[in-house]
């Protein structure tokens, strides 16, 4: 046996599988018990599962949006019948609290009814203007799967992020092969085995298992797109990869979102929605609140709210716990470094501090008064650590929370000028008077902007991300004036001008 780099234990030679296929462990991070074996597939396998895809696919496609939705249906009542074993499987891999896991599944839920049931509406073959010259012409748009779609999905929400691609993909009538996170194997595999109960003629969706080598073997494969969420480090490796045969990708990656507290803000909703924002799954939320800046007439009231609210929080591995534990082991070395460090510049832990990391879990902390190019306030800790600072006004905070890399999410807590504030933010999506909330709304895109990635998952533009668009024009009579022929005479084309300038010159 190795360990990875991860934490993981890979199996190898005689004590692999029967075929002698390398295996590796999941493993509960509250315990340290190992939750499955799972296989570590070379790209020999990715390549053929690819390939077995590549039909399965076509089948998939020929059966039209209402029989997929009919499928896609079952698969939402199956989900929704197994919902606790599968919340459960969810705990068991990333050790978060049980209803965490149960909420990730509804937002699972509900995304898989609302791609069902939109694809023909987004995508299905429809008219368009033919405009002034091709007066003769109809013209249609619609919108094809592309074939297979590869996905390879992040572990902090293991069933509710990659299926933001993989129910999309499905819908749009594309066969996906998804790579689960290695930590997180047993998600994927029960994503795919369940779907395979209601769609059991072709291999469909599929999963491979492994670490990077085999999410590279994905992005070589031949897939006609790569749908990757995770650091903005290894989306640049994967991207760089796709580059390598053209292969499209959307890159969902990192986030250090801001909420802005204006001073006409409701001080309680907004100490709340920011603990929840920062403390929810242990802080292991792309679109989470890692910055808070608030005007100085209310930040006293603000960070007095906060406090009392943090300090009944607690973490661990019984049902009743608040927060889960840090599931990837190497991420509480990034928190310990930026608590650390924010405090050796002269900032105050008002909640928690330097002994509030306890592997495997941390406890919440809450900065006051850190510089802006600390660590803390510049990089992406992704833990139970949020930064209050604050500012003298909502334009200085604008300025600050544009003043990153990342552009993913971000939030606005105002009376007056929330929609104007929040049009003033470099994010992707924004909430006004909560956090997090367009996450839930399925009808809205999902995705970021500079370091945080590109592209869109979710709503009519997710559908979409995983179609290629085909225009058709045909002609149903000749025209008068046909310019588009070596026969079209001497005076077409000024006949041409001239109309144009009559009906758009003025």
């Amino acid at each position: 046996m190795s360990p990875t780099a991860q934490g993981r234990t890979v199996i190898r030679g005689d004590t692999a599988d029967e075929d002698g296929t390398d295996t590796f462990v999941s493993i509960d991070p509250r315990t340290g018990e190992v939750v499955g074996t799972h296989p570590v597939h070379g790209p020999a396998k990715v390549a053929a599962t690819v390939r077995a895809a590549r039909p399965a696919g076509a089948w998939w496609a020929g059966l039209g949006f209402a029989e997929r939705a009919r499928r896609l249906t079952a698969w939402r009542r199956l989900l929704v019948g197994r919902l606790d074993e599968f919340a459960a499987l969810i705990c068991a891999e990333t050790g978060k609290p049980l209803d965490d896991a149960r909420l990730e599944l509804v937002m699972v839920v509900d995304h898989l009814h609302w791609a069902a049931h939109n694809a023909e509406r987004v995508l299905g073959r429809r008219r368009v203007p033919t405009g002034l010259l091709m007066y003769n012409h109809v013209a249609t748009l619609e919108y094809l799967p592309l074939g297979v779609v590869g996905v390879i999905g992040p572990w902090n929400y293991p069933a509710f992020t990659p299926m933001g691609s993989i129910a999309y993909a499905l819908a749009a009538g594309n066969a996906v092969v998804f790579k689960p996170s290695e930590l997180t194997p047993g998600v994927g595999e029960w994503l795919a085995a369940s779907f395979a109960e209601v769609v059991p003629e072709h291999p469909v969706f599929t999963v491979v298992t492994g670490f990077g080598d085999t999410g590279a073997a994905l992005c070589r494969s031949g897939v006609d797109k790569v749908a990757f969420t995770g650091s903005t480090a290894t989306g640049r490796r994967v991207m760089a990869t796709c580059a390598e045969t053209l292969t499209p990708v959307l890159v969902e990656c990192g986030g250090k979102d801001a909420l802005i507290v204006d001073g006409d803000a409701d001080l309680d909703a907004a100490a709340d929605a920011a603990l929840w924002g920062a403390m929810s799954n242990a802080g292991q939320t792309c679109v989470g609140v890692e910055r808070v800046y608030v005007v100085e007439p209310v930040a006293d009231r603000f960070v007095e709210l906060l406090v009392a609210k943090a300090a009944g929080l607690r973490p661990g591995g019984e049902p009743g716990a608040d927060l889960g534990p840090i599931t990837m082991p190497a991420q509480v070395d990034v928190i310990r470094r930026h608590v650390r460090e924010a405090l050796d510049r002269g900032a105050r832990a008002v909640v928690g501090g330097r002994d509030s990391v306890r592997p495997p879990y941390v406890e919440p902390v809450v900065l006051v008064d850190v510089p802006e190019d600390a660590p803390a306030v510049a990089e992406e800790t992704f833990g139970p650590v949020v930064v209050v600072n604050r500012v003298s006004d909502v334009d200085e905070a604008v300025r600050r929370a544009n003043g990153t890399g990342y552009g993913l999410g971000g939030a606005v807590f105002s009376r007056a000028r929330g929609a104007e504030l929040a049009r003033r933010l470099r994010a992707g999506m924004v909430a006004v008077n909560s956090v997090l909330s367009f996450v839930a709304v399925p009808a809205l895109p999902f995705g970021g902007v500079g370091d945080s990635g590109f592209g869109r998952i979710h709503g009519d533009d997710g559908l979409r991300e995983f179609t290629r668009a085909q225009a058709v024009t045909r002609r149903r009579f000749a025209a008068l004036l046909h310019p588009m022929t070596f026969d079209r005479g001497s005076r077409t084309v000024r006949r041409l001008v001239r109309l144009i300038r009559l009906r758009y010159g003025r």
